[in-house]
């Protein structure tokens, strides 16, 4: 089923059914592609990209070649109607801001009939990359032909020497290839420290970046909870903590009790049990001399601890004051779990609710899910511990997550008043479609609310 415009593709059919990145990767489901819908005439990688000569809105003729020599080039085909080109502009403009300063060229080629119309929408949505169009439309329009463009958006990015490097509908996957593809402008200056934090049940491994500080200087740090059966390392939080140290902002990550270089065994884990490593872990950050505020981010479970342990140390910093906690991001918070034990199924795993197992065996008996966890999570109470917390916080959530639906994540948006609430169309549990735009997204909120 297409939208009004039927030349536009329809990207609210997007679902991906992908599970968490930290989950081993037999319990991981092929993800859906529009490509192969939308973009199969599209230009192909490795040839040389079609010439042609367009007009400006101002009249001005300009010729692809001359624009795009020496540079990467981003080519994006819309057209001031369609409603999904209208909604790929923020990606569209957010992509700009990070990339040309790279020297990334970027081409906007409008299939606009009207002029005026073209030239409102430029206005009206602040585009300040250059535009091109012959006001044909894009049956009629010679480009369109060339490079086999029958859906919009549709984008291609071409290499310094003209040939294509990537054909897609996705701006996301535009974004991940840009990011993979173009180098940093900057290196990220930093200083990492091994420590060993008391936990639960046993020492906690853990891991500080942190910018170059000057004597007496300090700064804010933010801890990162990973999720279920996962660890402190990987891409999500690499790349939060580089961004974050770019931004003068150190980061601890670290894993739980019973997961990666952490003493404990994982049966042990328990929702508790991790707030409590976590809460060590904060209390162990506040105790650092060059610290000066504290923010968290939890993915996935690791989001659901983050939110109680939020909640908890709000309630005991008393009606009034402040939080002892400046900022919270949850990435695809797991608040599922509890619904998961009242159901009796974890992971494809079936049990009684009422009277669980000693543990329950998952992805082939390499991990064992404890009783206590089972039991435990039955009554927790995760919307109702985090309501205690009154700071800044923003959720990140995917509308393909089949692992903890976008709803869970609403959640704490409609009871955290003043929250920001990104909902990513067709992202998926560990936000594989576009991790960069996730993580960029978490990222500016922390700058914004600690700095």
């Amino acid at each position: 089923m297409f939208s009004p415009c039927s030349l536009c593709r329809n990207t609210v059919a997007v679902f991906a059914a992908v599970f968490c990145l930290s989950l081993p990767a037999s319990a991981q489901m092929p993800q859906h592609d529009l490509d192969a819908k939308y973009a199969t005439e599209l230009v192909k990688p490795g040839t040389v990209a079609p010439d042609f000569t367009l007009r400006t809105p101002q009249g001005k003729k300009l010729t692809l070649s001359k624009l795009s020599k020496g540079h990467y080039t981003v080519l994006d085909f819309w057209a001031s109607w369609c409603p999904d080109c209208r909604r790929d502009l923020p990606n569209m403009q957010r992509m700009y801001e990070r990339f040309a300063p790279c020297g990334v060229e970027f081409v906007g080629v409008s299939f606009d009939t009207d002029k005026d119309a073209w030239q409102r929408a430029i206005d009206k949505y602040g585009i300040r990359y250059t535009q091109l169009s012959d006001l044909k439309s894009m049956r009629e329009s010679k480009v369109s032909a060339d490079y086999g463009v029958k859906w919009i958006p549709s984008m291609v990015l071409l290499d310094p020497d003209g040939k294509v490097v990537l054909s897609t509908v996705l701006s996301d996957k535009l974004e991940k290839t840009l990011y993979e593809t173009i180098p940093e402008t900057f290196e990220v200056r930093s200083v990492q420290e091994n420590v060993s934090i008391d936990g639960h049940h046993g020492r906690l491994s853990a891991r500080i970046q942190r910018p170059e500080l000057q004597a007496g200087e300090q700064c804010p740090m933010v801890l990162l909870c990973h999720g279920f059966g996962g660890n402190k390392e990987g891409q999500m939080f690499d790349l939060i903590a580089d961004s974050l140290c770019r931004h003068g902002i150190a980061s601890i990550r670290f894993d739980f009790n019973g997961h990666g270089e952490s003493e404990g065994e994982f049966q042990q884990m328990t929702v508790p049990n991790e707030m409590a490593d976590a809460k060590a872990v904060f209390e162990y950050v506040r105790d650092l001399r060059y610290v000066s505020r504290v923010g968290i981010v939890g993915h996935s479970m690791g989001g659901v601890v983050a939110s109680m342990l939020a909640g908890q140390l709000g309630q005991e910093a008393g009606e009034g004051e402040a939080s002892p906690l400046s900022s919270v991001v949850l990435l695809a918070p797991a608040a599922t779990l509890r619904d998961d034990c009242v159901r009796g199924t974890i992971f494809g795993q079936s049990f009684d609710p009422l009277d669980p197992p000693e543990f329950l065996p998952l992805f082939g008996g390499r991990l064992r899910l404890g009783q206590d966890y089972l039991k435990t999570a039955f009554r927790l109470p995760i919307y109702e511990t985090a309501a205690h917390y009154h700071g800044p916080a923003a959720i990140i959530h995917g509308t393909a997550d089949r692992i903890a639906p976008y709803t869970y994540g609403l959640r704490y948006h409609q009871q955290w008043q003043g929250s920001e609430y990104y909902e990513l169309d067709g992202q998926d549990h560990g936000f594989t479609q576009n991790i960069y735009h996730a993580m960029r997204l978490a990222s500016d909120f922390l700058v914004r609310t600690l700095k």
